[in-house]
């Protein structure tokens, strides 16, 4: 259901609870109300986690080399009020957004994706987190991914730097590749980085734009965690069902947001 949900964009659960009542009753012929519904999305967390995962190993992407990274703002509230009375202040802070030129208060959704858009490791953090650091973490969560990939090609923007860091995500055997920041000595090959640097945009796009990522109507914790998973699982959903369809856009939503 919290697929489905996100899949056409009901950004209300009591909405989206009134329309499969009424239109979906065949499929969910036990429903429940907006409270217990919402109480059960909260207790599944390592439930989402787990099918996103058994989705994404069971494409043929999975075996992609090369690997995209990359943050987007997740806005948790617009108002002074909001900053100050919400669950989730304390996590959620203020932080600026480079590509849209655009200060907001909320989270970052840190997401590692394959070159078709696929989600591999992704988590949610406050928006002022170092992305260097937030990344270091992902792979302690999710060791077995990373373990089974000696020798991963991670692209990332010029953010990610540090002699530091690099040490550190070589000895996980991954091999960074980032643009040269400015002033930097120029590197063979660097013209390349930015299609390839592109392709985590329209991921990003799909999650914001179809399934509607900053809408998710959260506000607590555990409800903003719920439904970011829920959207990265739709988004799983729908790129395995295009891979074992044969179809040749894997990301495309297009038969399942209407």
């Amino acid at each position: 259901m919290a697929v489905m949900s996100a899949l056409p964009g009901f950004t209300s659960e009591r909405r989206w609870l009134r329309y499969a009542n009424g239109f979906l009753a065949g499929m969910f012929p036990r429903q429940i109300g907006q409270s217990g519904y919402n109480k059960r999305l909260r207790k599944v967390f390592p439930l989402f986690i787990r099918v996103i995962r058994m989705l994404a190993m069971d494409t043929s992407l999975w075996s992609d080399g090369v690997w995209v990274v990359d943050s987007t703002p997740v806005q948790c509230g617009c108002s002074r009020e909001t900053v100050t009375r919400s669950d989730a202040a304390g996590w959620a802070e203020y932080g600026y957004c480079a590509s849209h030129s655009r200060y907001f208060w909320g989270l970052r959704l840190h997401l590692v994706c394959t070159l078709h858009g696929l989600p591999v490791l992704f988590a949610l953090a406050g928006a002022k987190a170092d992305e260097r650091d937030v990344l270091s973490g992902m792979p302690e969560n999710a060791g077995d991914v990373v373990n089974a990939r000696p020798g991963q090609t991670l692209i990332g923007d010029k953010n990610y730097f540090g002699r530091a860091f690099g040490e550190d995500l070589t000895e996980r055997e991954l091999v960074l590749l980032r643009p040269v920041r400015k002033g930097g000595a120029r590197r063979a090959g660097q013209d390349l980085f930015k299609p390839l640097r592109q392709v985590i945009e329209p991921a990003n796009w799909t999650l914001k734009g179809q399934l509607d990522l900053e809408r998710h109507g959260g506000r607590a914790p555990d409800g903003i965690i719920a439904r970011v998973l829920a959207r990265i699982l739709a988004l799983s959903a729908a790129i395995w069902h295009n891979d074992k369809t044969g179809q040749d856009v894997k990301r495309s939503l297009i038969a399942y947001d209407h």
